[in-house]
């Protein structure tokens, strides 16, 4: 019994502490906040109306549909063609930019270089060989230098020669 009425007074104590006012400390907040200076809103902005716009350039060459090379129709011209008929090399399967030219060596008085391609294969160029996706025909190797002269077709189907030098690139840098 003492046991029961000791429970039923802390229960009395307990319900009787919590008899306050309930969230005074919020009503006190928004009772201060009426009296803080109110911002200004701006208006809201005019809307526009929509103007539709007519896309009319189909008969324009597509810039992301990748065209084929071809030689120009013109029959007995004497300009710079490539030889679209001989065997490709190796490295011409591969951007120009993408390789790395890493080292030379010379056997029997001839110049060779090195030259890595993006997937860390390494191969050994000559003068006469070709690299590059340009048709670039290896003119001279010195001992820091690849010389190129590549072919390359304009926008109107001509070729042009231009030409492209790689430098040996160290080992520590890229």
């Amino acid at each position: 019994m003492k046991c029961r009425i000791l429970i039923l007074a802390l229960a009395c104590i307990g319900l009787a502490s919590c008899g306050g006012e309930r969230y005074s400390d919020l009503r006190q907040f928004v009772k201060d906040s009426d009296n803080l200076p109110h911002g200004h809103i701006p208006p809201v902005p005019d809307v526009k109306p929509y103007e539709p716009f007519t896309y009319d350039a189909y008969n324009l060459v597509d810039p992301f549909k990748p065209r084929k090379i071809e030689p120009p129709k013109t029959t007995g011209s004497g300009g710079i063609q490539p030889d679209l008929t001989r065997r490709k090399d190796p490295l011409e399967a591969y951007p120009l930019e993408s390789l790395r030219m890493v080292g030379t060596l010379q056997q029997n008085k001839a110049n060779y270089a090195l030259v890595k391609s993006p997937d860390n294969n390494l191969f050994r160029v000559k003068p006469g060989n070709f690299m590059g996706q340009n048709f670039g025909l290896i003119t001279e190797i010195s001992d820091s230098t690849i010389k190129l002269k590549e072919i390359l077709q304009d926008s109107g189907g001509e070729w042009t020669e231009r030409v492209s030098t790689m430098t040996l690139i160290e080992e520590g840098t890229k």
